[in-house]
Order: C-alpha cells, then sequence, then structure tokens
C-alpha cells in the first residue's frame, strides 16, 4: 500500500492517523507507523521461524 505520488509506504496509513488524531505532528505518526510496521513484520518473522522449526522436528 505505498503511496503512488511519493513512493511512500507508510503514507496512506500515516495519513489515515493524522485523520484518527488530533494534536499529533505528521513526522510522529510516520514514526508511529514506522515502528508498528517494523514491530509487526519481526513478530510476523518469528513466528514463521517457529512454525518452520516445528514442522522440521
Amino acid at each position: 500500500m505505498a503511496d503512488s505520488a511519493t513512493g511512500d509506504p507508510f503514507g496512506p496509513w500515516t495519513e489515515r492517523l493524522l485523520g484518527l488524531a488530533d494534536g499529533i505532528s505528521r513526522e510522529d505518526a510516520r514514526q508511529f507507523v514506522h515502528d508498528l510496521y517494523t514491530h509487526a513484520q519481526s513478530d510476523l518473522d518469528q513466528e514463521r521461524a517457529e512454525a518452520d522449526f516445528e514442522r522440521d522436528e
């Protein structure tokens, strides 16, 4: 879900957050979206690794 105008993959999610939260700066919103994505991706990677390990046993 990348912003086609800027190529920023977090752009649409940043805009959604800005629309929901009053008083948050664009930079803070983008950083939150980035951090959330990074942690979610890490959790998914860990789940996949655990599933692969269990499958291989």
